[in-house]
């Protein structure tokens, strides 16, 4: 049973652990002109506690439809494929980034992202 949690929770977050933070602050100035952190919405909702949020949850922002419509959380998973191509996993959403390229700039993105904690 002990291997079984260990491997669960070894497998449950392979975005955050394979990011680096620190490159990841630095691809999120990007994001800034759109997205916040802290207590404010800017453009886009405020990127604070995101990972392991649900979508389309924050107040003082109006979402897409689309994205409130899609029932997703915002695991490791959802997030990378999101960043992939947002306009593939939920069409017809906001958000007009093209993605980023590559999985190493989406991990560190997504390790910084994890770093930003809910207020």
């Amino acid at each position: 049973m002990k291997t079984l949690i260990i491997l669960a929770l070894a497998t449950a977050t392979p975005a955050i652990a394979a990011g680096d933070p620190a490159v990841g602050a630095r691809l999120f100035l990007q994001c800034r002109a759109c997205h916040t952190q802290g207590d404010r919405n800017g453009i886009g909702p405020n990127l604070s506690g995101i990972v392991g949020a649900k979508a389309a949850q924050r107040s003082g922002y109006t979402y897409s439809p689309a994205l409130i419509a899609s029932g997703l959380t915002w695991t490791p998973e959802n997030l990378d494929k999101f960043l992939t191509k947002p306009g593939v996993l939920v069409p017809g959403n906001k958000m007009t980034f093209p993605g980023i390229a590559t999985q190493k700039g989406r991990d560190d993105v997504i390790a910084y992202l994890a770093t930003l904690k809910a207020k």
